[in-house]
């Protein structure tokens, strides 16, 4: 099946009366969430006591989690050093996740600052190979490093240069992030033709069993000639993409992602909207599932 999740703690969270991470666990499972997505973006910051803390209360509830690598994170830097500091954002957010006890990392490849776009990719898929060096060494092994596709033109993370990345390593998976790709393409995503064409082509360069349970990010997104500007909710009209499409076209390719919601301040409720839609059009497909789920 495919679990659905959210990015980070809701408005509606906090206007509850709950203000930390570990209170997270029954909130979420009280409102049929599968899935939260921990965010290092700012830094690896937490202390081994608060990630045992958060990891036995997200077990104990059956959520499962995911982490975010620092969004700075950047593998086409020139600077030898801050390609060590990149590395060491990885692996950092690699130790931590473990902490968690999760295995998904999500992570922002690069930026091309000033690169041409071909010697950017050149340089970010040798330092890429460099970090495979590193996964060996230290042996970690069990764990999936996901990349993201950026929404931003001035960053590196088309759908080709993730599945460049994603044929290096067995470890690597694809972090498809719907909202980014629509508004890097200007709004390409709004029709399951299109939605279906993209899926395939993952499945044809990645192979059904890299693609199957891949990880993937949705919201809407508001974008302009350079891509993304800033995430927005379902409310939205103008922008999208639309999310129905979408989990068609995964049910009808037997896909079965987790898809964490990013949108802005209403993702507990974006995500809910997309679990009904998808739980109804699955019973409709497979008669075998009769589980309940008592979705707010």
């Amino acid at each position: 099946m495919i679990k659905f999740g959210v990015a980070g703690n809701s408005n509606s969270f906090y206007e509850e009366g709950f203000n930390k991470t570990v209170d997270a666990a029954k909130w979420c499972k009280d409102r049929s969430i599968d899935v939260f997505e921990y965010s290092f973006g700012r830094g690896v910051n937490l202390s081994t006591s608060s990630a045992n803390e958060i990891k036995d209360a997200f077990q104990h509830e059956g959520v499962e989690l995911t982490v975010h690598a620092p969004y700075y994170i950047n593998l086409s830097n020139t600077d030898d050093e801050m390609i060590r500091k990149s590395f060491g954002y990885i692996i950092n957010s690699i130790n931590k996740a473990s902490e968690l006890g999760a295995n998904r990392i999500i992570i922002h490849p690069a930026s091309q600052g000033k690169l041409q776009r071909n010697v950017a990719e050149e340089i970010m898929l040798d330092n890429i190979k460099k970090l495979i060096e590193i996964l060996d060494i230290n042996n970690i092994t069990n764990v999936l490093l996901c990349w993201e596709t950026m929404g931003k033109v001035g960053q590196m993370g088309t759908v080709d240069e993730i599945i460049k990345i994603c044929k290096l390593d067995d470890r690597f998976i694809p972090c498809v992030d719907f909202g980014h790709i629509n508004a890097r393409e200007q709004g390409i995503l709004n029709n399951a033709k299109n939605y279906n064409t993209l899926l395939q082509k993952l499945i044809i360069n990645l192979g059904f069993n890299k693609v199957v349970n891949m990880h993937a990010h949705f919201s809407k997104i508001e974008y302009g000639i350079r891509g993304e500007i800033r995430h927005l909710t379902f409310a939205d009209s103008k922008y999208g993409p639309d999310f129905e499409p979408l989990i068609d076209e995964l049910i009808n390719l037997k896909l079965k992602p987790l898809i964490i919601c990013e949108s802005d301040g209403t993702q507990a409720e974006d995500t809910i909207t997309m679990k009904r839609y998808y739980l109804s059009n699955y019973k409709i497909l497979d008669g075998s599932l009769e589980q309940k789920y008592p979705l707010l």
